[in-house]
Formats: C-alpha cells, sequence, structure tokens
C-alpha cells in the first residue's frame, strides 16, 4: 500500500517542546531584524511573481549552475515532492540508503514507486558505490541520497557520487540528493548537482541558516527536467508567496552573515558530543566530524523507552532510530546553544545510568 502520510513528521511536530532539545536538528533560528529589515523598502505589494527571476538567479549564484536550473519549492521536504513527482510514475523503481530519513521513501511510495534499500553500515555509514550497484536493477529509475547523511550527518565525497552517478547512467537512472545538512560540512563542499545531468538536489535555507520560516526551498536540476518540475509546482500551488521570496533574496544576499556564528557552534558542540559518546560504554558511534547530527547505536536498552524517560524526567529529547529504520539507534543534534547542548548530554547520561 502507498504512504499517505509521514509517521515521522506528525510524531516530530506534535511532541510536547522540552529545554534540552537534542532531538532538535537545525541551528539557531536567525531574526531578520538583525538585518536592519527597512520593510517598507521591500515592496511587499501582495501580489505573486511568476518564477521569481531575482530568486533563482540568487540561488543559482550560491551553487554555480544557472537560473534556468533553480526551481522553487515551499522548504526542502515540497522541493523533494516536486522532484520525485517529475521523475517517477507508478510502478517505478526507486532504492533508497539506509538508514533512511522517513519522508523520502514515503513520498516515493506514495508516487506509487517500489521502494528497495542498500545500507549505509553502522558505525560510519559511509556511502559505498557498491552497496549501490548490488541493489541496482534494470527497473531502477531512482536512487535516493541525504549529503550530508540524515540522520548520521555522514559526508559523500564527490568521487564517490560521481560513482554512483555512472551506475544510474548505466540503467538510464538519476539520483535524487537531499542537501539540506551539506552546508554544515567543513570544509564548503560544492553540490552535486555541478557532477552531470542525472543528478538532481534539493536544499533550502532551513537547517543550517535557521530561517525555516521563510519556506524558501528550491531543486536544482538541468534545464529541461526543471521545466516538468516548474509545470507540477503550478498544478501544486501556483506560486510561492512573494514577501518570503523577497526576504529570501535579501537572507542570500547577506548569507554569510547569517551563517556567521554557526560554524564555531557546530565545532564546539560536536566536540562536546565526541566527548560525551566516547565515555559512554553503552553507545556506539562515530565521532561527529561534519554536520549537526549524530545517529549512536544503544548497545543495551530500548530507545523508545529511553526517550520517554529522557522527556518525562529529564525535560530532554532524542529521535528514535526506528524513523529511520533503525530501532536500536537514536538521532541527537547539537544545533542549539552550547550550553543547552552540554547539558543535554548531561541529562542524557544521567538517564542511561537510570535504565542500566
Amino acid at each position: 500500500m502507498r504512504a499517505m502520510a509521514s509517521d515521522y513528521m506528525y510524531w516530530a511536530k506534535t511532541r510536547k517542546p522540552v529545554r534540552f532539545a537534542l532531538g532538535s536538528s537545525e541551528v539557531l533560528p536567525f531574526h531578520l531584524d538583525r538585518l536592519g529589515v527597512d520593510v517598507a523598502g521591500l515592496e511587499l505589494d501582495g501580489a505573486s511573481y511568476y518564477r521569481y527571476p531575482p530568486l533563482r538567479e540568487a540561488i543559482g549564484r550560491m551553487h554555480g549552475v544557472t537560473a534556468e536550473r533553480v526551481v522553487m519549492a515551499d522548504g526542502t521536504s515540497m522541493a523533494n515532492m516536486l522532484a520525485m513527482a517529475a521523475l517517477l510514475s507508478p510502478g517505478d523503481e526507486v532504492i533508497a540508503e539506509q538508514p533512511v530519513y522517513g519522508p523520502l521513501v514515503e513520498v516515493a511510495s506514495f508516487l506509487g514507486a517500489t521502494v528497495r534499500s542498500f545500507a549505509r553500515s553502522s558505525p560510519d555509514f559511509r556511502l559505498d558505490p557498491e552497496a549501490v550497484e548490488a541493489a541496482l536493477t534494470p527497473k531502477t529509475r531512482l536512487i535516493l541520497l541525504t549529503n550530508l547523511h540524515n540522520p548520521s550527518g555522514a559526508l559523500a565525497h564527490a568521487a564517490t557520487l560521481r560513482a554512483i552517478g555512472a551506475l544510474a547512467e548505466r540503467v538510464g537512472a538519476y539520483v535524487l540528493i537531499d542537501e539540506v545538512y551539506l552546508y554544515a560540512a567543513k570544509p564548503a563542499q560544492p553540490s552535486a548537482a555541478l557532477l552531470g545531468d542525472n543528478f538532481v538536489c534539493t536544499s533550502s535555507l532551513t537547517k543550517c541558516f535557521g530561517l525555516s520560516g521563510l519556506r524558501c526551498g528550491w531543486i536544482l536540476a538541468e534545464p529541461a527536467l526543471a521545466e516538468r518540475m516548474w509545470r507540477l509546482n503550478e498544478l501544486f500551488g501556483v506560486s510561492q508567496a512573494h514577501q518570503a521570496e523577497r526576504l529570501s533574496c535579501l537572507a542570500l544576499e547577506r548569507l554569510d552573515e547569517v551563517a556567521a556564528e554557526n560554524g564555531d557552534l557546530l565545532a564546539r558542540n560536536r566536540a562536546l558530543a565526541n566527548a560525551f559518546f566516547a565515555c559512554r560504554e553503552e553507545i556506539l558511534v562515530a565521532p561527529m566530524v561534519h554536520g549537526i547530527t549524530a545517529f549512536p547505536r544503544l548497545l543495551r536498552g530500548d530507545v523508545d523507552a529511553l526517550n520517554d524517560r529522557l522527556r518525562a524526567e529529564y525535560d530532554t529529547s532524542i529521535v528514535p532510530g526506528r524513523f529511520f529504520g533503525l530501532a536500536d539507534h537514536f538521532r541527537v543534534g547539537v544545533g542549539k546553544p552550547t550550553e543547552i547542548v552540554e547539558e543535554g548530554l548531561a541529562r542524557l547520561g544521567a538517564a542511561l545510568d537510570a535504565l542500566r
């Protein structure tokens, strides 16, 4: 049966907020008033603009592509939906990484595709072209990836992605990569959209920039495919809210300023998390190198029981790994202020001790 909902998104959006939210997977919200926004000068006249060129051009400059390769969408989630709706027909075969961000495969299922998996192996969750090749069949029409990997934060380098692109080309498939966390890789990494026309990449100003309220998402694709996606966008939502488009242009003009504090914050918090993981014998996880999230394996105990105890007694959260296909793992995020992450890890340690 095809998916008709996202269990993870419903769960995530309906949990009671906690103070020490290790379950969060994004950096702190950035307040646009810090940029000295002059609302009177933003031409927020209520009109909508067809495929608003200034925003597409700004996204194109950000990634080194022309505006004709940029399709706008309401966040990365809708970008993934538009991309897959343009690429898939009922009965097509999709192969997806495992563990996987649930809404990706649920969209493919909703569109009538058959989803098969290949493993990214714990604890480092390295992307292995040989595993992709073993899962590939002549029926495969799409390979689904995230980079940085959601939930582990593992980085796939260009050589690995190029090899997977060659495998896809062999059977006439596309490679769709959700790159929403890629901007938290150090050093900075280029989009895989530059690797060839069978790569389609999605992202947004949400996770790594703290601008989720703008819902500024996009797809990078070769021009003919981008046009198909625009036509679907017109079917689903016609156009984006122009006020959000104008504010997104403003943010993109000063993106270095928007993200200025995030690199140091994440480096500090990753170091704290690595020190915590290293002293916990009941956890197996590769050290955090990039990104905002890690995906430890709980060697003893039940992850849901751990999460329930964290919420009930410690005002703290994690994300159970069952939402990514591995029930003995859990996702933690380190994008909150350092004092919140440090205390959250201490509370996670206390809950682990209590469950021992």
